[in-house]
């Protein structure tokens, strides 16, 4: 949480960027795992309630009168049951001081103000992601929960990723912290990665750093020897000598999130076919830096590496032809059918629930929903000072997305399919870190680079053999 400040500036800002009507933002509630007493643990505050008024506790909810120039915060004080269970909570009178609010009422009296302000007033609201949340809107609006995503407001919506997409420098300075935490998490990896140990047993101890160094996960760990597979949980599998592990994983601390991955050779030493691939996927990894900067359209930074990672796979005699046609085509695609990355901030995709066509895109950039790969482009604006976002870029080999390739001829132009089939059983590689976009150049976050160069990551590695 930070200070008083931060929240009552937010909030005024918001309120200029909507000029009139009644803002709606929810918090979260708990959710049960699978009875109500049960629930999941630790409860996760929504991020756009974090953001302008900063308070964890579960069942609250705000409200800002943009004509009035009025702050709410609804809640109910708990009693001396929840007390004997949960230890003392502050009175939502004081949660609503700490952040610069004096207006207060119980949950009870929700209803009652927004009816007696909804004469002739419109009221803004952020597309709903949880059913509880849904049905309270629905009490309070009248709008069935099926209509809710498309009623939400736009404007509201604008204004938010307007704001969020912009880092604090007491943002940016949590989100490093976070790559710190992700950098124990990762290194741990590396560490543990031999023949033998389980897929799951690795993932578990990543999470572990996570959950006693900050708040716990950004999203759910994946650690896999199919690297090929995008979100490949950990298994019971047991590590195999001359497979690939695959780790992306990241930590949410105070609020924030980091998100890195990493591809490690289990026996701890790349084979020559595998330094191969790695090495371009390096190579795509740093170009980010020399091409990413204020007023450059993320696009044209992925298509960037597109075009290198298109020129080196032809160098190994994986594809042909012309490289910009290559691309064009979507050919490339084949071995990177992701985007190059994705904001970052609260959540590990920020702000993704409020529609990826305003926190990627803007009347400017368009996305592509049209070519495979491309349509899986996340981000794609022009990029300012204060934006985070990730390089992750990768080369998989899917053995099923081959055969249908092969057999439908599709990019035959480009693609040397009976190279590509002798890497079926190669897997899949990801280098990925946390970029922040400066006045006129871009760095990576976290005062610690978790190993990612060949000869660093083998002898990383090696201090576990």
């Amino acid at each position: 949480m930070f200070n008083k400040e931060t929240y009552i500036c937010r909030r005024a800002e918001l309120k200029r960027h909507i000029g009139s009507g009644i803002i709606l933002l929810p918090g979260n509630n708990e959710s049960p795992a699978n009875y109500p007493a049960n629930a999941y643990s630790p409860m996760r505050q929504d991020s756009t309630f974090l953001y302008y008024f900063g308070q964890h506790r579960e069942g609250l909810f705000g409200l800002i009168d943009v004509d009035n120039d009025e702050e709410w915060l609804f809640g109910d004080d708990i009693d001396i049951e929840d007390i004997v269970w949960m230890g003392f909570v502050p009175s939502v009178a004081d949660l609503t001081a700490e952040v610069g609010i004096t207006k207060t009422a119980p949950m009870a009296r929700l209803k009652e103000i927004v009816n007696r302000k909804s004469v002739n007033r419109k009221f803004l609201f952020l597309p709903p992601y949880r059913y509880d949340t849904k049905i309270q809107l629905m009490d309070l609006l009248g709008i069935h929960p099926n209509e809710l995503k498309e009623k939400a407001s736009v404007d509201l919506i604008k204004a938010v990723v307007k704001m969020r997409s912009k880092k604090e420098p007491q943002e940016i300075e949590v989100i490093e912290r976070a790559c710190n935490v992700g950098y124990e998490m990762h290194t741990k990896a590396q560490h543990l990665i031999q023949a033998g140990v389980t897929e799951r047993f690795i993932g578990g101890q990543v999470d572990g750093i996570a959950r006693s160094k900050a708040q716990g996960v950004s999203f759910a760990t994946i650690f896999t020897q199919h690297g090929e597979i995008m979100h490949g949980c950990p298994s019971d599998a047991l590590l195999e000598d001359g497979r690939l592990a695959l780790c992306d994983a990241g930590c949410e601390l105070d609020d924030y999130c980091s998100d890195h991955t990493r591809t490690m050779p289990v026996s701890g030493k790349f084979t020559d076919k595998q330094r191969e691939i790695y090495s371009i996927v390096v190579e795509c990894h740093d170009h980010v830096l020399n091409v990413a900067r204020p007023g450059v359209k993320y696009m044209d930074v992925h298509f960037a590496v597109c075009r290198l990672m298109t020129e080196r796979l032809k160098e190994l005699g994986l594809m042909k032809g012309d490289v910009d046609e290559a691309v064009r085509a979507g050919a490339h695609a084949m071995f990177l059918p992701h985007g190059l990355g994705h904001m970052l901030g609260m959540d590990v995709h920020d702000m993704e629930g409020l529609g990826q066509i305003y926190v990627g895109f803007d009347n400017e950039t368009r996305p592509n929903l049209e070519q495979f790969g491309t349509n899986c482009l996340r981000m794609g604006r022009r990029l300012e000072p204060g934006f985070v976002v990730t390089d992750e870029p990768g080369i998989y080999f899917i053995p099923q997305l081959i055969d249908q390739w092969r057999a439908e001829n599709h990019c035959a132009d480009f693609l040397c399919f009976d190279k590509i089939e002798t890497y079926k059983d190669f897997g899949g590689i990801r280098i990925e870190d946390d970029l922040l976009i400066m006045e006129e150049s871009c760095r990576f976050l976290g005062t610690k680079r978790i190993p990612y160069h060949l000869k660093d990551i083998e002898e990383t590695m090696q201090l576990s053999f």
